[in-house]
């Protein structure tokens, strides 16, 4: 015996935080889709503090939150359908989008540092959430 036993309230906010993480996923990704569609359309849109250490071309930064975006959201789709490959996708997709928004502080700070903290959020719970705990929901795990 592990030590540990099947708990009917842990496998259902496990379950239920996965599902939120998943929604977030989707819903993080399309707004940072969105952020990067803004960034390549409106080259002009974002305007970085003076003086910061990190000068990225705003376009670039775009084309960085159009690819994130869409890795989450579609990571998020997987999730929600309980697949394997999209948690890993989804922890490897978070983390990028938290260092790109980390290095993103100067353009927009505050929503930045929102979806960093979503990110930290996400990476937690699909650490958490196992195959274990997608069969005790009854969902399909590939």
């Amino acid at each position: 015996m592990t030590g540990k036993t099947y708990s009917p309230k842990r496998q259902s906010w496990v379950a239920g935080a996965a599902l939120f993480a998943a929604i977030m996923m989707i819903t993080v990704g399309f707004f940072q889709a969105l952020e990067g569609i803004a960034a390549i359309i409106a080259n002009e849109f974002y305007v970085p503090t003076r003086n910061y250490i990190y000068v990225i071309d705003v376009t670039a930064w775009g084309w960085i939150h159009l690819v994130l975006g869409v890795a989450v959201g579609v990571a998020g789709w997987g999730v929600m359908v309980a697949q394997l490959w999209a948690r890993i996708v989804g922890i490897a997709a978070a983390v990028l989008s938290a260092v790109a928004n980390f290095f993103f502080i100067p353009y927009y700070p505050f929503w930045a540092m929102l979806i960093i903290a979503l990110d930290i959020f996400i990476i937690w719970t699909l650490c958490v959430y196992g195959k274990r705990e997608a069969r005790e929901a009854g969902m399909r795990e590939s």
